[in-house]
Formats: C-alpha cells, sequence, structure tokens
C-alpha cells in the first residue's frame, strides 16, 4: 500500500510517500480500504511534535478517514466486510489502508459521499461536545463563534442553529463571514489579523459587544486563541461560558480580573480524550450528529480536495489559514 509518512520532525514538506506492506487487522481491529482522509489542524502539529500524542516514527498522519471495510480482525462482529464506514484514528489516515479498532468504526449511509464522511467526525464531534456538553447552549441563547469558517468553527455555526441559539460568526474576512451565513449564521463580524496592541483588542471588543448585542454572549466558541481570547471575554454576558477549543493564534494570557467581572467560565474542550472517558456518551453524540445529518441540518462543506501524493500540500494549505471549511485527500 502507499502511505505518507512523518519519518522526521518537520513541516508538510518533509513528508513522504512511501510503499508499505499492507497492514494486517489485529483482534478487535477492521483493515479499511481508505477512499477519503479530512485534514485537521492537529495533523500540523503532530508532525511537528506539537501534539498532545506523539506517536512512534513513521507515522502517516491522519486522524479521520472513510472507506470500505476489507477485512475483519478475531472477535469483531459489529461490522462486516463492505461496509461503509468512517472512523476517528488520531493518525494513519493518509495511506490506502488502515487497520483500526472496529470500536472507532461508525457506519455511514449510502447517500452520505466518502468525501463528506471523512469531513464528518473531528469537526462535528468536538463542536457538538462543546456546544452540548460543556457550553450547555441552549435555544434562543447568543453564540460567538471565533474563527467560523475553519473546519470546526463552521461546524460549530450550524449546530448552534439546529439547536436553536442566536449564531454571530467572526472571521478575518467578508469572505469567510459570508460562507457562516450561508451555513446558517445570523450575523457576523470580520476582524482585523492579530498581534494586537491594547489599542487593537479594545477595538476588536467593541467590534464583538456590537454585534452580539448589550447582554453580550452567552456561549463562546474559541477555536483562534491569541489576542483574540481577551477581546472575546470583554464582550460576555453575565455567566457566560467561554469554550477553548484551539490555539492557531497561540496560547492566549487572560486576566482572571474579566471572569470575576462576568462571573463566567473558561471552560476546556478536549474532545478526543472525553470519547476515551465516556465511550458511551460519544456514542449517543454520534446518533444526534447522524440524526442532524440526515434531516439536512448540518453538512460538511469540502472546499477543496488534495489527491493523496499531495497530502503535504493539502496540510500546508490549512496552516496557511486560507482554507474554509474542511479540506479533504482523497485516496484512488
Amino acid at each position: 500500500m502507499k502511505a505518507v509518512l512523518s519519518k522526521e520532525v518537520g513541516g508538510p514538506e518533509s513528508l513522504v510517500l512511501e510503499e508499505l506492506p499492507d497492514p494486517v487487522p489485529a483482534p478487535g481491529q477492521v483493515l479499511i480500504d481508505v477512499k477519503a482522509c479530512g485534514v485537521n489542524y492537529p495533523d500540523l502539529l503532530i508532525i511537528q511534535d506539537m501534539y498532545q500524542f506523539k506517536p512512534q516514527r513513521p507515522f502517516a498522519p491522519g486522524g479521520e478517514v472513510s472507506g470500505v471495510v476489507a477485512a475483519l480482525g478475531e472477535g469483531v462482529t459489529s461490522l462486516s466486510v463492505g461496509q461503509r464506514v468512517l472512523a476517528s484514528t488520531g493518525w494513519g489516515g493518509m495511506a490506502d489502508k488502515l487497520a483500526v479498532e472496529a470500536a472507532r468504526c461508525t457506519p455511514i449511509p449510502d447517500a452520505m459521499p466518502f468525501d463528506e464522511a471523512s469531513a464528518f467526525i473531528l469537526t462535528y464531534g468536538t463542536s457538538y461536545y462543546a456546544l452540548k456538553d460543556r457550553g450547555f447552549l441552549k435555544p434562543g441563547q447568543t453564540l460567538l463563534v471565533l474563527g467560523a469558517a475553519g473546519g470546526v468553527g463552521l461546524a460549530a455555526v450550524e449546530l448552534g442553529k439546529a439547536m436553536g441559539a442566536r449564531v454571530i460568526a467572526a472571521a478575518s474576512s467578508q469572505e469567510k463571514v459570508d460562507l457562516a451565513i450561508s451555513r446558517g449564521a445570523d450575523a457576523g463580524v470580520v476582524y482585523a489579523r492579530g498581534p494586537f496592541d491594547k489599542d487593537g483588542q479594545k477595538v476588536l471588543a467593541d467590534q464583538l459587544k456590537a454585534a452580539c448585542g448589550p447582554n453580550g454572549w452567552d456561549v463562546a466558541y474559541d477555536a483562534v486563541g491569541g489576542d483574540y481570547s481577551e477581546a472575546t471575554i470583554r464582550a460576555a454576558g453575565w455567566g457566560g461560558r467561554m469554550l477553548v477549543i484551539g490555539f492557531p493564534s497561540g496560547i492566549p494570557k487572560i486576566p482572571l480580573n474579566l471572569t470575576l467581572l462576568k462571573s463566567c467560565d473558561i471552560v476546556g474542550v478536549f474532545w478526543g480524550a472525553a470519547v476515551a472517558r465516556d465511550p458511551a456518551g460519544h456514542a449517543a453524540n454520534v446518533r444526534e450528529l447522524m440524526d442532524l445529518y440526515a434531516t439536512g441540518k448540518i453538512k460538511p462543506y469540502v472546499s477543496e480536495r488534495f489527491p493523496l501524493e499531495k497530502a503535504g500540500d493539502a496540510i500546508a494549505h490549512l496552516a496557511s489559514r486560507k482554507a474554509m471549511g474542511k479540506v479533504v485527500v482523497t485516496v484512488e
């Protein structure tokens, strides 16, 4: 089989395409003929040894795939050969074939294209866990989404709307805001690119306050970090919950007096660990997400597709922060 490998610490340019023996599924695993692999920000971090997990090299990046079950390991009865599935893998997905635990696989309907399936579980899983289980988002509340045109951000926009919230989309260009509005956001904010000095942070905070209204936001989904986070807290409503998703703009330093003044919470969101700690809760969330997909309330927006041999370019494009929605690597 072909696989795109990280053999040394480095950026997307360090990845190499090589031939490897086909994997054999161990007990409890299935072998998947991979059809598509979603590209996510952790793919960039993991090849740079900057992610929470550091797999032994060589390894293929790619934390979510879709494809067809090609073989079953001993003891697997929940899936069958020929079944269409998606899987959350952590890494290993940028390859022709992948052996993965059957418990990590979710059957997908025939009507769900492979590219959409590979762009589904990480973004919607993260965002649904964040909004439902960590943010306790309720109908009628105001949800502010930073990085609203990215993979997890756009998923949060769609899910927030499906959950009955008023959704404010914040992004770095009008094109990105327009995309978020087309996917359900009620209004948008175009913010400048940081880093910001104090005056710049005040301008951004005033923008967010104006967009959210006099009562501020009830839940903020921060997939950006950096200097944007403090400005976001300053636009909080009383008792608001700020969800910490990721830090492409850097790890923020927030004055904690702001949380006191707003009586608000800063809430960490570590979806991968939550899945491992509460598999039953995760399974329930996946069922609900599949129902939302089936009724047309959520639908992955795949903006660009790259062939397997261009997987490094796909990760580099995502790292440029110019991508909107999801980028997918397709496997012939």
